[in-house]
């Protein structure tokens, strides 16, 4: 056994998340507000699974900022009136 459990795995995908919406930010001139911090929800909602199990404070407290900025640029993003085909490019 390689001593990573199911867990380990949710954490890992989590964390490709966020390294995903980072270098998505980094490598477009007009990021998709939708896409960053969709996908930046993604990923600490599936690092907090992982941190559940395998508690860690710090990063636990880390991943429920990091969701709530994204919520807030979701919301924000909604609220300004992007629309469906701005949301798709």
């Amino acid at each position: 056994m390689n001593g990573l459990d199911w867990a380990s795995y949710v954490g890992f995908c989590g964390t490709a998340c966020i390294i995903a919406a980072y270098a998505y930010l980094t490598f477009r001139d007009e990021p998709n507000p939708f896409i960053l911090h969709g996908t930046n929800l993604m990923g600490a909602a599936l690092l907090t699974v992982s941190l559940v199990f395998h508690t860690n404070w710090p990063s636990l407290v880390l991943e429920g900022f990091w969701a709530s900025i994204a919520i807030y640029g979701i919301v924000k993003a909604l609220r300004s009136g992007h629309t469906t085909r701005e949301r798709e490019a």
